[in-house]
């Protein structure tokens, strides 16, 4: 059993300048994050990956470089901030949007660290999460930018014996109000703030996962609690909003998840991974059934289905490798699957205002129709 970290973050400087016990470490790249996202490996072309190499060996944070390409580049994941579109990915790019997705302005972000996920409390306040434990705050929409969180662990001299550094990307990050929040990742790694994000505090001891699992989503789900997945089928479930966690023992299959996510009904839980696997809870996770889902051609769906979610609207919409798009609004019970043409891997996805769906991942965001299909322009 490992021992409980105490360790608190109280700022990003004073994190940075703590004393930690000195802890061997190995060199990470970018590709075991992007599969514990479930994005293809193909996304990645070998010099993408000696820079993300290279970024995460430097401990020095440089911003990121403005580049008119920010919006077609590699995104994990977006959120609304009132009528606006905020989205986040590869290098610290972070973009939004204030005609629903048509045009994109880039943000300017302190660190070029890779953003896997971001979260919108409201119209003004907003967090994104990614590599080096990264936690950064937005208080004006989106626009700017601060570090709030960091990994300690960086600011100490790498151990020569060790192999360099064990790299712990956060993979997801949700907030209840301006001044509760949690950010999930890497090698069991949870975070939670009481104060807007002010101090950090590491409640990973918190959850019984003894073996580090990755935990790669967190979702609210409607009058139940909270609910977290990752990989090898671990799923927890907090009835008190993440003061207690619970292990859910009778697991629907023993794969990684990639996305948990409310149905908008109460206690109504979908969870999907590898293969084209989703599950669906009426119960808050206490038993589960599968979702079957078929393509266009009435095979069954064997691509990775990574992110989605409930959207405004209250429709659902999965989306994963191979240009798969998955909506439902009949709250996750059935699923209208479409593959695009292109069979460009997504990552992430949400309704706009005007009734379109943005498509995030391998070519930056795409503007499509409600179901996911090509246009003339995408």
């Amino acid at each position: 059993m490992r021992e409980p970290n105490m360790r608190r973050a109280q700022s990003f400087a004073q994190a940075s300048s703590a004393s930690q016990p000195h802890k061997g470490r190995k060199l990470s790249v970018s590709l075991p994050l992007f599969r514990v996202l479930g994005i293809s490996t193909a996304i990645i072309c070998g010099s993408m990956s000696l820079a993300f190499a290279q970024e995460a060996a430097d401990s020095q944070t440089r911003p990121a470089v403005m580049s008119l390409e920010s919006s077609t580049s590699l995104l994990l994941d977006s959120a609304r901030a009132g009528d606006r579109l905020v989205a986040v990915g590869v290098r610290g790019h972070i973009v939004y949007s204030d005609d629903q997705g048509e045009t994109w302005i880039q943000a300017k972000v302190p660190v070029r660290q890779l953003l896997a996920a971001v979260h919108f409390v409201d119209d003004r306040n907003g967090w994104a999460v990614g590599h080096d434990s990264l936690i950064l705050h937005s208080s004006d929409a989106g626009e700017t930018w601060t570090i709030q969180h960091r990994d300690p662990d960086l600011a100490e001299a790498p151990d020569p014996e060790a192999g360099g550094l064990l790299e712990k990307p956060l993979m997801d990050v949700w907030f209840r109000n301006a001044d509760e929040g949690f950010a999930v990742g890497a090698y069991g790694l949870a975070l939670r703030t009481r104060d807007g994000g002010a101090t950090w505090e590491d409640i990973s001891f918190d959850i019984d996962n003894p073996d580090g699992m990755h935990y790669n989503a967190i979702a609210e789900i409607k009058d139940a609690g909270l609910f977290l997945v990752g990989e090898m089928g671990t799923m927890y479930r907090s009835a008190d909003m993440g003061d207690t966690w619970e292990t859910i023992q009778d697991l629907p299959y023993d794969g990684s998840w990639f996305g948990v996510s409310g149905t908008g009904e109460a206690n109504g839980v979908l969870a999907w991974g590898l293969r084209g696997n989703l599950f669906r809870s009426d119960d808050f996770g206490n038993s589960w059934q599968q979702v079957e889902l078929a393509t266009p051609n009435s095979g069954p769906l064997e691509s990775t289905l990574a992110g989605g979610g409930l959207t405004a609207n209250g429709n659902i919409v999965i989306v994963g490798t191979g240009g798969v798009t998955a909506t439902s609004d009949d709250a996750g019970r059935t699923f209208d699957v479409n593959i695009r043409p292109d069979r460009v891997s997504l990552a992430s996805a949400t309704m706009t205002g005007d009734g379109h769906l943005l498509l995030l991942g391998q070519r930056g965001a795409i503007k499509t129709p409600a179901n996911g299909s090509s246009t003339n322009n995408n």
